[in-house]
């Protein structure tokens, strides 16, 4: 599983039925792109702090490193507008996309009363790959700082 295939499969989703997807399609396209920003984090974490490569890592440790990653503490980090406007531009935008997209994730997820149009989802599904590519390609040691930072409390 890489958390592209996540947008791939979004972008798949609002192109199934011909015309206008129903709203459970637009609900889970919106779920899915956020899931794909949430795995780049955890597999960030995950490989910056542990290793990448399967032969010469423990797996447990990268599996264990890969599920602390919580939804809430992430979000509420990637809040603090004080320590991410201090890191790259690339990372700054993906915390935002982040908090924008769990939002609506819940929405999607949680709110029966809230309806999506298809281009806004597209939209949605392709700011979030846009914010994968500029996180990634910012330095190491910037995703690896910004991985421990949505990963462990800060204990001054």
């Amino acid at each position: 599983m890489k958390p592209r295939d996540y947008i791939d499969l979004s972008k798949r989703m609002l192109t199934v039925s011909n015309g206008k997807p129903s709203q459970v399609v637009l609900r889970r396209a919106t779920s899915t792109a956020y899931y794909a920003l949430f795995h780049t984090l955890a597999a960030c974490g995950a490989n910056l702090l542990i290793g990448g490569t399967k032969s010469t890592r423990s797996n447990e440790a990268w599996r264990q490193v890969y599920r602390a990653l919580e939804h809430g503490f992430a979000k509420n980090t990637c809040r603090n507008g004080e320590i991410i406007s201090k890191f790259p531009k690339g990372i700054e935008d993906f915390a935002n996309m982040f908090v924008a997209m769990q939002e609506k994730r819940h929405k999607a997820d949680y709110d029966p009363t809230v309806s999506f149009s298809k281009s806004a989802v597209r939209q949605d599904i392709n700011a979030a790959e846009e914010a994968m590519h500029a996180f990634e390609v910012e330095h190491r040691r910037d995703r690896c700082a910004f991985a421990a930072y949505v990963l462990f409390k800060n204990r001054n």
